[in-house]
């Protein structure tokens, strides 16, 4: 009995540590708390519990989960793309359906453009004019800045993926609604779930804190390592601001040099 009781506690510490619930460990106590097998527990209880009955994480917040799986929990179980297996397929899907009104007055969707298999996905915060036009994120003024931003840190255009929160501009590129985000934001996720990116970055306020779920300002997001679902996630300046803005090329310069330093880091066995 002595031995049981031994090899009880040792579950119920390995449960305490991988879901930080502050569980019973005397034998008295769990005796009282765990589920008995006449209980009237139903199949559609069992997903959000353990073992003992006790409240697990969501497949989101579980840090033993894959990061492409974890991001996959997010997408809502209706989007008819959440078991697609392509891009292609998520991009057709977009192509073919309008979400929120941006959806209809767009010229072209902007889904993304890129290296499928890249480790690096750049995530802005929507089209502008000329991507619009274009139906590619990232190209004018911004994207030819951009592009001598990763030319500078020996990435090319087509070594990552680059694509933005918002599919669709919005008009006069005013900042995204609450319910466009809403609406688009799942796409991104799968995006992510499809690509399995080792890091992420994101240029601009807005991407920055859509991503993070937070509401700081730009100089309290940059300059450090985020954690997005197991994913490293950084936050710099948007191309657009430093053309508009010159003094914050010296710090875009210091985060992207942070950015290589911690690519060659998590790729360096490849």
């Amino acid at each position: 009995m002595r031995g049981l009781l031994r090899d009880l506690r040792s579950i119920l510490e390995h449960e305490q540590a991988v879901y930080d619930d502050l569980l019973p460990l005397d034998a008295d106590a769990t005796h009282s708390s765990a589920p008995s097998p006449s209980d009237d527990a139903t199949d559609d209880d069992m997903p959000n519990k353990d073992l003992f009955g006790n409240r697990t994480r969501p497949p989101e917040d579980d840090p033993t989960l894959p990061p492409w799986e974890r991001i996959a929990a997010l997408i809502p179980d209706d989007a008819p793309y959440k078991d697609a297996e392509t891009l292609d397929e998520v991009e057709q899907y977009l192509a073919d359906t309008v979400l929120v009104p941006i959806d209809e007055d767009r010229e072209n969707p902007v889904f993304g453009v890129g290296d499928p298999e890249a480790d690096l996905v750049i995530i802005g915060e929507a089209p502008g004019r000329d991507e619009d036009k274009e139906g590619e994120p990232f190209v004018g003024r911004a994207g030819t800045l951009l592009d001598k931003i990763l030319d500078a840190i020996n990435f090319r255009r087509e070594d990552v993926y680059i694509t933005n929160i918002l599919k669709s501009r919005p008009p006069r590129n005013r900042d995204p609604h609450a319910e466009e985000v809403e609406a688009h934001l799942p796409l991104l996720y799968k995006q992510l779930a499809l690509l399995r990116p080792k890091i992420i970055l994101a240029v601009g306020k807005v991407a920055g804190n859509t991503l993070l779920d937070r509401s700081s300002s730009l100089s309290n997001l940059r300059d450090q390592e985020h954690d997005f679902y197991g994913i490293p996630l950084m936050v710099t300046y948007h191309p657009a601001a430093l053309l508009r803005n010159s003094q914050w090329k010296r710090p875009t310069w210091e985060d992207v040099k942070l950015l290589r330093t911690r690519y060659d880091q998590l790729t360096a066995d490849d």
